[in-house]
C-alpha cells in the first residue's frame, strides 16, 4: 500500500513539474506564470481511482473536502464574484485532464498569470496545506461528478 502511495505521490509530482515549467509547449508568449493546460483542447483522461478508492468514495472524499474551496468558488461551486470562478460546465474544466487538473489544484494561479483572469491569487492546494494526493483526486472527481 505504502509503495502504491510512493508512485502515485511522484506521478503527480512529475506532472506538477511538468506543468511548472510549461509542458514544452511554446506558443511563442512567455507568460512565466503557471498557465496550467489554459489551452488545452483534448478530452480529460478518467480519474485515476487513488489506493483502490471506488469512484463514489473518491467523490465523497472531494464532497468532504471541498469546504476548503468554497470560500472562493461557493459551497454549490458555481463561483464567487471577484474572487473565485464558477466550476460547473466551464470550457477550463471540459478540456483540462484528470492529472491536470490536479497539479493545478497543487500548484494554483498567481494573480500575475495572464490566464488568471480574476486578479486574485489562488493559492496552491486552495491554501489548505493539508490537502494530500488522495484528497486531491477527491476533489477533482467531486468537481466532475457537478459537469
Amino acid at each position: 500500500m505504502r509503495k502504491k502511495y510512493l508512485v502515485v505521490g511522484t506521478l503527480v509530482a512529475l506532472v506538477a513539474l511538468v506543468a511548472a515549467c510549461g509542458g514544452g509547449t511554446d506558443d511563442g508568449s512567455s507568460s512565466g506564470g503557471s498557465s496550467v493546460a489554459a489551452t488545452a483542447t483534448t478530452a480529460p483522461a478518467p480519474t485515476e481511482k487513488a489506493a483502490g478508492l471506488s469512484n463514489a468514495a473518491l467523490i465523497e472524499v472531494g464532497r468532504k473536502e471541498f469546504a476548503s474551496c468554497a470560500g472562493c468558488h461557493s459551497a454549490d461551486a458555481t463561483g464567487v464574484p471577484g474572487l473565485g470562478k464558477s466550476l460547473i460546465k466551464t470550457e477550463f474544466i471540459a478540456n483540462i485532464s484528470d492529472a491536470d487538473l490536479a497539479a493545478f489544484i497543487k500548484t494554483g494561479r498567481p494573480s500575475s498569470d495572464p490566464a488568471n483572469t480574476t486578479g486574485i491569487d489562488m493559492p496552491p492546494k486552495g491554501g489548505n496545506p493539508a490537502l494530500n494526493d488522495e484528497k486531491i483526486d477527491g476533489l477533482v472527481a467531486y468537481i466532475r461528478s457537478l459537469q
